[in-house]
Protein backbone atom coordinates (compact mmCIF):
# COMPACT_ATOMS: atom_id res chain seq x y z
CA UNK A 1 0.00 0.00 0.00
CA UNK A 2 1.25 3.33 -0.78
CA UNK A 3 1.86 5.43 1.91
CA UNK A 4 3.34 9.58 2.12
CA UNK A 5 4.26 10.79 4.85
CA UNK A 6 5.08 14.94 4.97
CA UNK A 7 7.17 16.68 7.20
CA UNK A 8 8.59 19.97 7.22
CA UNK A 9 6.02 22.49 8.06
CA UNK A 10 6.33 25.15 10.63
CA UNK A 11 6.02 29.23 10.91
CA UNK A 12 7.99 31.35 9.65
CA UNK A 13 8.11 35.40 9.11
CA UNK A 14 6.67 36.73 5.70
CA UNK A 15 9.54 36.74 2.97
CA UNK A 16 11.18 33.48 4.78
CA UNK A 17 11.48 30.29 3.31
CA UNK A 18 10.88 26.45 4.21
CA UNK A 19 11.04 22.97 2.43
CA UNK A 20 8.70 20.67 3.21
CA UNK A 21 9.35 16.78 1.96
CA UNK A 22 7.33 13.73 1.09
CA UNK A 23 8.82 11.03 2.05
CA UNK A 24 7.05 7.73 -0.42
CA UNK A 25 6.78 4.15 0.43
CA UNK A 26 5.32 1.34 -1.54
CA UNK A 27 6.37 2.87 -5.15
CA UNK A 28 8.93 4.84 -6.47
CA UNK A 29 8.27 8.45 -7.18
CA UNK A 30 9.67 8.96 -10.51
CA UNK A 31 7.31 6.19 -11.88
CA UNK A 32 4.68 8.49 -10.93
CA UNK A 33 2.66 11.91 -10.73
CA UNK A 34 3.10 13.55 -7.81
CA UNK A 35 1.96 17.09 -6.50
CA UNK A 36 1.85 19.28 -3.39
CA UNK A 37 -1.42 20.82 -2.41
CA UNK A 38 -2.75 23.00 -0.03
CA UNK A 39 -5.97 24.04 1.88
CA UNK A 40 -6.40 27.04 3.75
CA UNK A 41 -9.57 26.99 6.61
CA UNK A 42 -12.22 27.48 4.46
CA UNK A 43 -11.02 27.44 1.34
CA UNK A 44 -10.72 24.80 -1.80
CA UNK A 45 -7.61 22.79 -1.98
CA UNK A 46 -5.62 24.31 -4.26
CA UNK A 47 -2.86 22.48 -6.18
CA UNK A 48 0.58 24.77 -6.48
CA UNK A 49 2.85 22.27 -7.74
CA UNK A 50 3.52 19.18 -9.61
CA UNK A 51 5.98 16.97 -11.04
CA UNK A 52 5.72 14.05 -13.51
CA UNK A 53 8.16 11.73 -15.09
CA UNK A 54 8.67 11.83 -18.77
CA UNK A 55 10.39 9.58 -21.48
CA UNK A 56 13.05 12.51 -21.76
CA UNK A 57 13.23 13.15 -17.21
CA UNK A 58 10.68 15.06 -15.53
CA UNK A 59 8.64 17.72 -16.17
CA UNK A 60 7.30 20.33 -13.31
CA UNK A 61 3.92 22.56 -13.43
CA UNK A 62 3.27 25.63 -10.60
CA UNK A 63 -0.12 27.69 -9.85
CA UNK A 64 0.63 30.91 -10.47
CA UNK A 65 -0.10 31.60 -7.07
CA UNK A 66 3.91 30.41 -6.10
CA UNK A 67 5.04 30.49 -9.70
CA UNK A 68 9.11 31.45 -9.53
CA UNK A 69 8.36 31.07 -5.64
CA UNK A 70 8.29 27.57 -5.20
CA UNK A 71 10.30 24.38 -6.00
CA UNK A 72 9.38 21.02 -6.60
CA UNK A 73 11.98 18.38 -6.86
CA UNK A 74 12.16 14.78 -6.33
CA UNK A 75 15.07 13.01 -4.73
CA UNK A 76 14.62 9.57 -6.60
CA UNK A 77 17.40 7.58 -4.09
CA UNK A 78 15.44 8.86 -1.19
CA UNK A 79 11.64 8.36 -2.58
CA UNK A 80 10.84 11.67 -1.58
CA UNK A 81 9.54 14.85 -3.12
CA UNK A 82 10.42 18.37 -2.00
CA UNK A 83 8.60 21.74 -1.83
CA UNK A 84 11.02 24.44 -1.61
CA UNK A 85 9.07 27.57 -0.54
CA UNK A 86 10.89 30.56 -0.90
CA UNK A 87 9.78 34.45 -0.27
CA UNK A 88 6.37 33.01 1.63
CA UNK A 89 3.69 35.59 1.88
CA UNK A 90 0.57 35.81 3.59
CA UNK A 91 -1.50 34.33 1.77
CA UNK A 92 0.87 30.53 1.75
CA UNK A 93 -0.55 29.46 4.86
CA UNK A 94 -2.41 26.57 4.59
CA UNK A 95 -1.79 22.52 5.46
CA UNK A 96 0.06 21.47 2.82
CA UNK A 97 -0.78 18.03 1.38
CA UNK A 98 1.72 15.48 -0.82
CA UNK A 99 -0.25 13.18 -3.29
CA UNK A 100 0.35 10.83 -5.92
CA UNK A 101 -1.53 9.77 -8.87
CA UNK A 102 -0.56 7.02 -11.70
CA UNK A 103 -1.25 9.85 -14.59
CA UNK A 104 -0.62 13.67 -15.37
CA UNK A 105 -3.23 14.70 -13.01
CA UNK A 106 -2.21 18.31 -12.95
CA UNK A 107 -4.53 19.79 -10.33
CA UNK A 108 -7.25 17.55 -10.31
CA UNK A 109 -7.17 16.31 -6.45
CA UNK A 110 -9.95 13.85 -6.99
CA UNK A 111 -7.74 12.00 -9.46
CA UNK A 112 -4.75 11.60 -6.92
CA UNK A 113 -5.04 8.43 -4.92
CA UNK A 114 -2.53 8.34 -2.32
CA UNK A 115 -2.53 11.39 0.13
CA UNK A 116 -0.23 12.15 3.20
CA UNK A 117 -1.38 13.18 6.73
CA UNK A 118 -0.49 17.40 5.84
CA UNK A 119 2.24 19.26 7.16
CA UNK A 120 0.95 22.91 8.40
CA UNK A 121 2.65 26.26 7.26
CA UNK A 122 1.92 29.54 9.40
CA UNK A 123 3.57 32.18 8.09
CA UNK A 124 3.92 35.68 10.70
CA UNK A 125 4.12 39.14 9.36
Amino acid sequence: QVQLVESGGGSVQEGGSLRLSCAASGYTPRRNYMAWFRQAPGKEREGVAAVVATGRGQATYYSDSVKGRFTISPDNSKNTVYLQMNSLKPEDPAMYYCAAASRDARWDSLAYASWGQGTPVTVSS
